[in-house]
């Protein structure tokens, strides 16, 4: 498994912008995709954006859907999960997830499709 380490989140108010890093161990990080989940109080985990391991496919949330965008580095073993016009509702914890596979171009948006978790990043929107 490959372990992974979230930064970046942090306060900002409405409309502005974040950027969220997760860096992975490891020589192997080009072999997962990678996904960015959040999860609020009393709520369950949910999917927000996942890249393939070849970085040539993405799939969002219909809730952040052009505004926010993921991206990844093979060569730092990072994914980023750029956030623009932020809403109070995009407040919670933001995890990401990896999942090794075979396929370059395969991207999952099921939890239970994820091998590995970091520890997660809080981001707080003001309204």
């Amino acid at each position: 498994q490959v372990q992974l380490v979230e930064s970046g989140g942090g306060l900002v108010q409405a409309g502005g912008s974040l950027r969220l890093s997760c860096a992975a161990s490891g020589r192997t990080f080009s072999s997962y995709a990678m996904g960015w989940f959040r999860q609020t109080p009393g709520k369950e985990r949910e999917f927000v954006a996942v890249i393939s391991r070849s970085g040539g496919s993405t799939y969002y949330a219909d809730s952040v859907k052009g505004r926010f965008t993921i991206s990844r580095d093979n060569a730092k073993n990072t994914v980023y999960l750029q956030m623009d016009s932020l809403k109070a509702e995009d407040t919670a914890v933001y995890y990401c997830a990896a999942r090794r596979t075979g396929f370059p171009s395969s991207y999952y948006t099921a939890m239970k499709d994820y091998d590995s978790w970091g520890q997660g990043t809080q981001v707080t929107v003001s309204s």
